[in-house]
């Protein structure tokens, strides 16, 4: 026991005044020679793609593993589902467990944690247990993207400390094309098991890494309260119901399943109760009364809608081009373009920061979206990955350019009201992005559904068999079976069942570009309503201006 309590202990630095840790769980910034920063930032990065990669990898894969786990559509969607369920609000212990005991049990631990479970995936064979395996994975992939951000904070100097927060939270961002870039190959090899194999290596080699090389020590003080637990047991409750809802809402449907309305049902009054039991508190983990206040909805606000018109990509391009029968290996130039574009935007984001125009750059981003997404709208049935390269690449470099800016000008207003804020504003920033992402997929899959389904009918009604066209495309199709289907009346119901296919895939690209029109509207309204409030701010500050010099 002894030899364990030594190796989790932290190890005794002396820091400078300017090199103190900015508050109680977060590494103090001292001096590394060039060699250590690289190795810092190398470990960032491998950390950090790690903790991303662990639900890219089964999110851009679902319908290969509902084949090997023998699962359908519904169950399937629970994995990722369970993942962001516990990832969404774990964040609100993390923090007081890192203040609590220190940098180097939580790194130890959480890192050993996720090696136990990525090692357990391989022995996964039913539904249950993989769901549970995927929700304890998101715990442990929470802890992951904190660690990935320290490390990328060491590699950079004091200086550009600010820079390295929006490096180290853009890393995981590409993970996502990272997985659909390469995960084809693993697929290939071992189906299924593959991907859990590659999981665990990047788990094993992170453990390694930072086993290595540690991080500089924190600060510790008490930090867990008995409410604690009880306000996390409420809000990840309702949080988890609201995940499940909006994984599953689509796929089910949403009237089709009274599961559905009791979820939300519970979820809302779970939801108040954690916020009861914070009100009052002198040390909350949730600071209701910032939380409520004017800057703070309005940065929900935004970077909510950010999140869902970002969906445009994942759930629209490349749900468009699989209905357009493009598979994996036709997509691969694709992908290159979007994860190239996705560096890039980290790249620009860190180069260009400016602490004191944070809004500029989500703004600029959610605009680039707006015009990509109106391109897109007119997508036909000839579409292929060529003629998306640019508007993909567009927002691509929006989705990872706006992030980083987002959480500094969020955590800017947290610290300005003390460190006890950063907890609360991690968590909202936690639940923004994930569940923002779980419902702009649910929005825009929805929508995209319901727009079928309109001009599928459309379609089917505006078919007349005794149309010249429309008897010339049944004969077509009749005669392209003729060598295999000998039988008249057969020949002619397969003619049919071709052009009803035909009229399926033109309802769905008619619905994917309504899609992509309504995000462009959305988007383009986000960046008005952000372009106002930045105006009306540089008016009232022109107006102190002018008051400071009159008097």
């Amino acid at each position: 026991m002894s030899r364990i309590r030594r190796f989790l202990s932290e190890e005794q630095w002396t820091f400078a005044p300017h090199e103190q840790p900015a508050m109680p769980g977060s590494p103090g910034s001292p001096a590394h020679p060039p060699a250590r920063r690289l190795a810092y930032g190398a470990i960032a990065i491998l950390v950090g793609l790690t903790g991303g990669l662990g639900n890219a990898l089964i999110a851009v894969n679902t319908t290969v593993l509902a084949g090997g786990l023998g699962l359908d559509p519904a169950e399937i969607a629970w994995l990722p589902a369970a993942y962001v369920m516990t990832n969404v609000s774990i964040n609100l212990l993390l923090i007081k467990f890192r203040q609590q005991y220190g940098l180097r049990p939580f790194t130890l631990i959480f890192l050993g944690l996720y090696v136990l479970l990525a090692f357990a995936h391989l022995f996964v064979r039913d539904f249950w247990s993989a769901v549970a395996v995927r929700a304890a994975s998101g715990m442990a992939g929470a802890a992951l993207s904190s660690l990935g951000l320290y490390y990328m904070m060491q590699a950079l100097p004091a200086k550009w400390r600010l820079k390295a927060v929006v490096i180290g939270i853009g890393v995981p961002q590409c993970a996502t094309p990272l997985a659909r870039l390469f995960s084809p190959e693993l697929l290939v090899e071992s189906q299924w098991r593959a991907l859990y194999m590659f999981e665990l290596g990047l788990a094993l080699l992170s453990l390694a890494a930072v086993s290595l090389l540690r991080l500089p020590p924190t600060q510790r003080k008490p930090a867990f309260e008995p409410r604690d637990f009880a306000t996390f047991a409420l809000f990840a409750t309702a949080a988890a119901l609201v995940c499940a809802v909006l994984a599953e809402g689509r796929i089910v449907w949403w009237t089709q399943s009274a599961w559905i309305g009791w979820a939300l049902a519970a979820a809302i009054p779970l939801f108040a109760g954690a916020l009861l039991l914070e009100h009052d508190r002198a040390n909350p983990l949730l600071n209701t009364r910032w939380l409520g206040s004017r800057d703070i909805v309005r940065f929900t606000i935004v970077t909510v809608m950010a999140r869902i018109v970002l969906s445009e990509q994942t759930t629209g391009a490349v749900g468009l081009l699989t209905v357009l029968g493009q598979t994996n290996d036709q997509l691969q130039s694709l992908f290159v373009v979007i994860l190239a574009a996705s560096v890039a935007g980290v790249v620009a984001s860190a180069v260009t920061l400016d602490v004191d125009k944070l809004a500029h750059p989500v703004m600029l981003a959610i605009g680039l979206v707006a015009i990509a997404a109106l391109v897109d709208s007119h997508a036909t049935s000839l579409t292929r990955p060529a003629q998306l390269y640019v508007t993909q690449a567009v927002i691509a470099f929006a989705a990872t350019f706006f992030i980083g800016p987002s959480l500094l000008f969020g955590l800017n207003r947290a610290l300005q009201q003390g460190t006890g804020h950063v907890i609360s504003f991690l968590a909202l920033f936690g639940i923004i992005n994930s569940i923002g992402g779980l419902g702009g997929a649910a929005l825009i899959g929805t929508y995209q559904t319901v727009r079928e389904r309109a001009h599928d009918s459309a379609i089917v009604q505006a078919i007349d068999p005794t149309d010249p066209l429309v008897a010339q495309r049944l004969a077509a199709g009749a005669a392209a079976v003729g060598r295999v289907v000998g039988d008249p009346a057969l020949r002619a119901a397969e003619g049919g069942a071709l052009l009803s296919q035909v009229a399926v895939r033109e309802a769905n690209v008619l619905a994917y570009d309504d899609t992509f029109r309504l995000i462009a509207v959305l988007a383009a309204l986000t960046t008005a309503f952000l372009g106002g409030l930045l105006f009306r701010r540089g008016q009232l500050e022109r107006r102190a201006r002018r008051a400071v010099g009159a008097a």
